[in-house]
């Protein structure tokens, strides 16, 4: 049966994976990406959706289509959380659904919970330089599943199913309402367990355990950043630190080397009339890759700021004043 869909399905790899490698990089309301940070005793909630198709795509180096499974799209939807313990220290958690499909072919789409996310995010310097000012951000985090949903079934599984540690280091240059971000991400990525006692890379495994190479990524933006919201360009490089290219008439595998980049343009908008809640939005298109789809993505979401500064403070005063009675 395996060979069959091997044969019939001739090899690809989604920009998916992509989405789910860099989940915050579309999100622009206080992420582990950017230069913003959540005030102390502020949460920050909301809810994002966001779209990819591709149909072309890169077999190690090589532009081709596949019309057995025509044009690939994933949607998907996610909740997420940043939280400031200081002005100077964020904890932000993500959670998607994501949904798969294939515009031809029998291979059928997949769906589900996919990986929890936890990053903290430290702002580290804060420096006027000349007319501006330079920030200094250390980010670290990781992801778990957390659901049993298969990854051994690219370019249709929702993730690959790999536990993750990340450490990134984030510049930020603003002057004026004018700003520049600059980005370098490492991620480790833990070891998987596929449904087969054997496979083949470029050399036979006699084991159902799947070596995951390491990630790198860049990253960088600039635009517009004031009171009522901002406009960005934003320029993403990704990188498997290993791997190998899909086979020849073969399905693409978790452990392929996986290398993009994309440019993007992103705003997020402040409502003047309804304090704490903004839109956010934008689009991605897929420049170059490797093992990867030439993806063009939209997305767009809503989020609203719980201020419970003003309860501590208001809660504080009342106990003083029972204090002085």
């Amino acid at each position: 049966m395996l060979m069959n869909v091997k044969n019939f399905f001739k090899p690809v790899l989604p920009a998916v994976v992509m989405l789910l490698l860099l989940p915050a990089s579309r999100l622009q309301a206080q992420t582990d990406e950017d230069a913003i940070m959540m005030p102390k005793n502020n949460l920050c909630l909301g809810g994002m959706y966001s779209y990819n198709s591709w149909k072309n795509y890169w077999e190690g180096t090589f532009k081709r289509n596949n019309q057995n499974i025509g044009t690939v799209s994933t949607q998907m939807f996610s909740l997420m959380g940043t939280y400031g313990i200081s002005s100077k220290l964020n904890v932000i958690v993500g959670a998607p659904y994501v949904s798969t499909h294939a515009s031809a072919g029998t291979l059928h789409g997949m769906h589900g919970v996919q990986d929890l996310s936890l990053w903290v995010k430290w702002l580290a310097v804060e420096q006027n330089i000349g007319s501006g000012t330079l920030s200094l951000y250390a980010v670290g985090g990781g992801s778990l599943p957390l659901t049993n949903y298969i990854a051994d079934f690219l370019p249709l599984s929702i993730g690959l199913h790999s536990r993750t540690l990340s450490g990134r280091i984030i510049a930020d240059y603003q002057t004026g309402n004018f700003f520049a971000t600059a980005s370098g991400t490492y991620t480790l990525r833990d070891n998987i367990k596929i449904d087969r006692t054997s496979y083949y890379t470029t050399s036979e495994h006699l084991t159902n355990e799947v070596e995951m190479p390491d990630m790198g990524a860049l990253n960088f933006r600039a635009g517009y950043r004031g009171e009522r919201g901002v406009a960005e360009v934003v320029y993403s490089r990704m990188y498997t630190l290993g791997g190998f290219d899909i086979r020849k008439n073969d399905m693409p595998f978790p452990s392929n080397k996986m290398n993009a980049s994309m440019l993007g343009v992103h705003f997020k908008y402040n409502f003047k009339a309804v304090n704490g809640l903004s839109l956010i939005g934008g689009g991605d298109y897929t420049l170059t890759g490797r093992n990867v789809g030439q993806a063009t993505a939209f997305d767009g979401g809503v989020f609203y700021i719980l201020d419970f500064s003003h309860k501590a403070k208001k809660a504080k005063k009342t106990s003083k004043q029972e204090g002085k009675k």
